[in-house]
């Protein structure tokens, strides 16, 4: 059983930046890969970032070079947001998964989910 609570969300403009936050608590913390993926509404959930147990990161096309994931600890996964657009507005989730890598871009095999986080970018 793992928990994930997402954090750091708000209302920024376009430009800024915002830190969000993954706090992760269970058992068997470091089997897991911790990635984000942001959701509009009547849209399907879009894979954003990801992190594997190597600490190797993956990165959607449209997000790369702005958005970096990282690690502090075990327990603590964050998503620093750079250069925010008006398309990053959306909730923003972590998840849990043991897949492959050759499965870290799609939602349907993460077992566990945050709430979610709101984030909208302003003009």
């Amino acid at each position: 059983q793992v928990q994930l609570v997402e954090s750091g969300g708000g209302l920024v403009q376009a430009g800024d930046s915002l830190r969000l936050s993954c706090a992760v608590s269970g058992s068997g913390l470091s089997s897991y890969a911790i990635a984000w993926f942001r959701q509009v509404p009547a849209m399907d959930r879009e894979f954003v970032a990801a992190i594997g147990r190597n600490n190797y990161p993956y990165y959607a096309d449209s997000v790369k070079g702005r958005f970096t994931i990282s690690k502090g600890n075990v327990k603590d996964t964050y998503l620093q947001m750079d250069t925010l657009k008006l398309e990053d507005t959306a909730v923003y989730f972590c998840a849990a998964t043991r897949a492959v890598l050759s499965s870290i871009r799609d939602p349907d095999v993460y077992n566990y989910w945050g709430r979610g986080t709101q984030v909208t970018v302003s003009s």
